[in-house]
Formats: structure tokens, sequence, C-alpha cells
């Protein structure tokens, strides 16, 4: 490692210790089961509370996707003591911004207010955790919003619209083949019964954890969240049963074709993700891999096919080592006007096969490390961020206090143990390959729907 990346990084693990993003965390188990996870962080007059559930749309049945999602809009809907889009405008009252978010593996809601509102947001949030009203009438008219935003962000984006359409093909059982917005045809079809069936299944406070982060103090938190949501009942969770993808054991190819500018290939490997973080070894790796790829503007997919080779008009890479379900290794990008998809593709087989043959120099190393070492820890330099990140650890089973050993596992990753993952995973036998073949586009843009925008 050069001194100037080792200096950086020897910084970096400075910040961490003795920043914001390490302060000390406290836990707090109401008796119905909800845990209560506080940071102070003083350095503004401001609260993020935020209340996750342990179900995403990977939860889902056949039939019935994207209901995850659609209960997440209906619950704004109100309550019998909070009317329909009452919940937005009392925290808009209050100086503060709202929103929620719903994924794979969770759902999650959040408030951003004067610490002095937490405990008018922990009163709504509680009202709507057990008494969401669920009316007929405003279900019809939020599942036309859901399907707008459908149409907008999958079905006329065709770089969203291919990457769901490989998901379909490099998953065939696991349900992180199906779009978290839902098929179509399902959401046609969903009543609001669906949407009450889902809410009585997983709302509760036995299968949520609620986070504080901001200028208060962890004890008067735990009070206001045995006062609000410790009058909750516990209840019965519905079993989940263990949902396994049967190894790939061959090339998987589509093409897609869809009104588009450019072409788009997409590459997708199949790859671990933590499971035990103490002894997992190659998701740090495959990190770190993404990171010499693409992790910043020098690395090599830009620079060599992007600026040298002009084979791309952008080429990048992408892994996730936390989730609740499988892992798959990106790759993707646009082939430069008068290249073909082909060459594209052969362009990007060729920066993996060097790795494999050549491995990564220590100075390249050292510099991917730094960044992403640096963005594991800017990004907790917010609160709501900082929120975040324990949400999402948290969500997929790893402890929100060993955040600091995941920046140790990655620092400790050799050149060595990166140069063997790409051995060991880029094989064809686990790879997916999608290609946008572009189509002419409209000579007018589709209309946009009365709905859109509304939630």
């Amino acid at each position: 490692m050069t001194m100037r990346y080792a200096r950086m990084i020897h910084l970096l693990l400075i910040l961490v210790l003795s920043g914001p993003a390490m302060a000390e965390t406290y836990e707090h188990r109401l008796a119905n089961g909800l845990r209560v996870i506080v940071k102070e962080d003083r350095r503004a007059p401001t609260a993020v509370h935020m209340v996750w559930y342990r179900v995403g749309s990977m939860d889902e049945t056949s039939g019935s996707t994207g209901v995850a999602h659609v209960l997440e809009h209906m619950m704004f809907k109100g309550t019998p003591s909070v009317g329909p889009g009452e919940f937005n405008r009392r925290v808009a009252a209050a100086g503060g911004r709202d929103n929620a978010f719903t994924s794979r593996d969770y759902t999650a809601y959040f408030q951003q207010v004067p610490k002095e509102r937490l405990p008018e947001m922990m009163q709504l949030e509680a009202d709507r955790m057990r008494h969401l009203t669920l009316d007929e009438n405003e279900f019809s008219q939020e599942i036309k919003v859901v399907m707008e935003e459908r149409r907008l962000r999958t079905e006329d984006q065709p770089q969203a619209l291919l990457f769901e359409r490989m998901s379909a093909m490099a998953f065939q059982s696991h349900p992180y083949r199906v779009p978290i917005i839902g098929w179509m045809s399902d959401l046609e079809s969903m009543t609001a019964a669906d949407a009450r069936d889902w809410y009585e299944r997983w709302y509760a406070p036995n299968n949520a954890y609620v986070i504080v982060v901001g200028d208060v103090e962890h004890q008067a938190v735990f009070r206001l969240a045995e006062q609000h949501y410790g009058q909750l009942s516990a209840r019965t969770l519905s079993a989940r049963k263990p949902q396994i993808e049967p190894a790939q054991a061959g090339l998987r190819r589509l093409v897609v074709k869809a009104p588009a500018e450019l072409p788009i290939v997409m590459m997708a490997y199949k790859v671990p993700v933590i499971r035990d973080l103490e002894r997992d070894i190659d998701p740090y790796a495959l990190e770190m891999l993404s990171a010499v790829l693409a992790g910043h503007e020098a690395a090599r997919l830009s620079r060599n096919l992007v600026r040298q080779q002009r084979l791309a008009v952008d080429a990048a890479a992408s892994y996730d080592s936390t989730s609740r379900g499988p892992g798959l290794f990106y790759l993707y990008g646009s082939p430069s006007e008068g290249k073909t998809r082909t060459e594209f593709e052969a362009g990007l087989r060729a920066e993996l096969a060097l790795v494999q043959r050549d491995g990564v120099a220590a100075d390249e190393l050292a510099r991917a490390k730094a960044q992403l070492i640096a963005a594991q820890i800017y990004k907790l330099d917010s609160m709501f961020a900082q929120a975040m990140e324990i949400g999402q650890l948290e969500s997929v089973g790893i402890a929100h206090a060993q955040h600091r050993r995941m920046i140790d596992k990655l620092q400790a990753v050799s050149a060595e143990q990166v140069q063997d993952v790409a051995r060991k995973y880029f094989v064809d036998d686990v790879l997916t390959v999608a290609e946008l073949d572009p189509q002419p586009l409209p000579r007018a843009p589709r209309a946009r729907s009365p709905f859109v925008g509304r939630h």
C-alpha cells in the first residue's frame, strides 16, 4: 500500500472513531417485542424517527406481488383518529419532512422533525401501526397511483425495464425475481382485502424496530416509546418458509426490445453476501473488486472502456454485500456509437479477465480501499444517513453495532483475495446477460396520469 493512501485510510479511521458516526447507540426492548434503538447526535436540534418492518416484497406470494408497496401507500390514508392525508400535513406543520420506502427486504417509514415534536411523531406512527382504516374508496384511488408509478418508473424507463426482466431470469424461484412494485396484472386484480391481510399478518410491534437519531436523551426516548408503542399488543406472525434459489447451471441470456436512445448491456453474476460477519471473507473482497472496477472516476471500467478505448458511453459495476436473499454482482453500461452490444460485453469480460489473470496492483487496491472506506464513513455524516445505516443492517440480520467491524474487514482485504473472488465467481455458469435492443422513441410522450404524484 502506498504511503499516500495508507495515510488517507488512517485519517479516515480516526474520523470514524472520533466522529458522530461512531457515537454510542442505546437499545431497549418493550414487552411487546418492539426494539427501540437510539443514537444521540447533538449537532442540530432535530431528530430522525424511523419505523422499520421486517417484511418486504420477498415475503409476497404469487398473485399478490406489489402488496408490500401498496400497503406503504395506504399507511398514509388514515386511522379513526387521523384522516386521510393528515399524517403528512401534521409532519409539515411540525416543520418536518416524512416519507416511506419499500425494498425486497423491509418496509420503512420516517420523519425528520424538530426534536420537541418527537412525541407527536411516535403517537402518529403507533396509531397507524395498529389502527389503519384501509377504506375501499381510498384503496381504489391509490392503486391507480401505484399503477401509474409502475408505468412511469419501470415501463417507460428502459434501464429499469431491462433490470426487471433480467432479475426475473436470473432468479428462477427466489422471490427476488419479482419487482418490488409488483407485476401490473397483480396490481390490476388487487383489492383492499389483500392489503388488509398483509397489514394484519406483518404490521405488529414484534415485527418492527424503531430508530431515533438526533439531539435526544436515550432514556427519555425509551419512556416515550413505552408510552406510545408499549400499549400495542404483540401478534403471532406468519411462518417464513425457506426460499432457496436452485443452483444455476449455465449461461442465461435475454434481449428486451423497448423505445430507447441507446442500447444497454447488463451482466449479473451470482455471488455470496454476508451471512457470518466474522468468518466470511469473499463478500468483502467482492466489495473491493467493485471499487477497483468502478469505485471512482479513475477506476478501471471508466478509464479503460470509456476514455481509452472509447468502447462505451458509460460502464459501471455494483454489488451489495448485505441482503436477506441471494446476491448478484452487476456489470452494465451502453456501447459508444458505432460499437455493438457484443463488443461492449466483450470489453467488460476482458476487464474481469485481466483481474483474474494479473490481479490488482497494491496502489490500485489502496486507492479503491480509501475511496470505499471514505464512502462508508461520509454517508454517515447526516442524522438521516446514520438512521438508514442502522436500519438496513438490522433488516438483514446484522447487528448495527457491527458497522465498525465491517469497515475493519474491508480494510483487511488483500490483493490476493480480490483476485481469488474474480477467479471463483465470474464464470458463465452463474451469469445472466440482458441486452436492451433500442426501438424508435415515440414522437410524443405518453400523457401523464392525473393520479401520479399523489401520496
